[in-house]
């Protein structure tokens, strides 16, 4: 299985990828809706501003060198625009607010960007709801620098405020979140029934690429209990793989890794905190689907 593989060997001086790409470029199109939607998270309810009614917000998903539109729709109440963390290039039009009732697309030219990128409202009030993952596969003709990985996670770090977020309210200062997030998922610890815990099942001896972003206005510290990660990517950009017990994420810096699951069967804990503080965090759960040897 995948983890068999973790004993690859780097070519000389590899860094980065050079490929030619554009023969097999393609264009995708995506719409995202700006809209207020209703969540209930530490026992109270509130509306937040969302993409397609969801938060995060949806995945981008496309190969090295293509082009993608991203039609934005703004239902919402407030002026928003859109930032691009990652991209090279300067995309036309991500300075400019799309007022309410109005749309406008993004037209992204991808050149050498590979990994993952990710995208947030410019804004502070608003990104804090409005952002999601922007994945970016080797194109048709190339392979990863390291083992394929048997499949790929995306893992976002975000925070939770009790109080709604408007325009009026601009800055938002570290500390002030009232709980973080994985993929949108508080945690059970805080004794509310509709708060849930995020959970990311695998299978024994499976290797996984782990995709971590940090939505959050704090540096954070992730980890898997008993496991180990390999960190191959970073921002966009394939990295000299390097060992590691936790990844330390400063604001809105992404990470790659391959997760080996070679511990015994059982779930183990997955956490993020702020590096400021030992006892807030939030809690989920890597699950093993199958025995060792199975």
């Amino acid at each position: 299985m995948g983890c068999q593989k973790q004993g690859f060997i780097w070519i000389s001086g590899l860094l980065f990828l050079n490929i030619l790409l554009l023969s097999r470029a393609d264009d995708h199109y995506y719409d995202f809706f700006l809209q207020e939607s209703q969540f209930t998270k530490l026992c109270s309810t509130k509306n937040i501003l969302t993409v397609n009614g969801s938060f995060p917000g949806p995945e981008i998903r496309v190969s090295r060198g293509d082009t993608v539109f991203v039609n934005v729709h703004n239902q919402g109440n407030s002026a928003v625009s859109i930032n691009w963390e990652g991209v090279d290039d300067s995309v036309d039009g991500s300075n400019d607010l799309i007022q309410p009732g109005r749309n406008f697309t993004y037209e992204i030219e991808l050149d050498d960007e590979i990994g993952t990128l990710w995208w947030h409202a410019t804004s502070a009030w608003a990104s804090a709801t409005v952002h999601g993952a922007f994945v970016v596969l080797p194109a048709a003709n190339e392979e990863y620098p390291f083992p394929t990985p048997d499949s790929d996670k995306t893992i976002i770090l975000g925070e939770w405020f009790r109080q709604e977020l408007t325009e009026a309210n601009q800055t938002i200062a570290p500390g002030q979140a009232d709980a973080y997030t994985i993929n949108g998922h508080v945690g059970e610890t805080n004794g509310c029934s509709n708060d849930t815990a995020f959970e990311y099942q695998v299978d024994y001896q499976g290797l996984y690429l782990v995709r971590v972003i940090n939505a959050v206005n704090e540096t954070m510290v992730f980890g898997i209990a008993s496991h180990s990660l390999t960190i191959v990517g970073q921002s966009g950009a394939y990295s000299r793989r390097s060992f590691t017990n936790s990844l330390t994420l400063a604001p809105h810096q992404v990470v790659d890794v391959l997760l080996c699951a070679n511990q015994n069967l059982g779930h183990y804990n997955i956490t993020a905190r702020p590096s400021s503080a030992t006892t807030r965090s939030v809690t989920g759960i890597l699950r093993y689907t199958t025995t060792p040897g199975a």
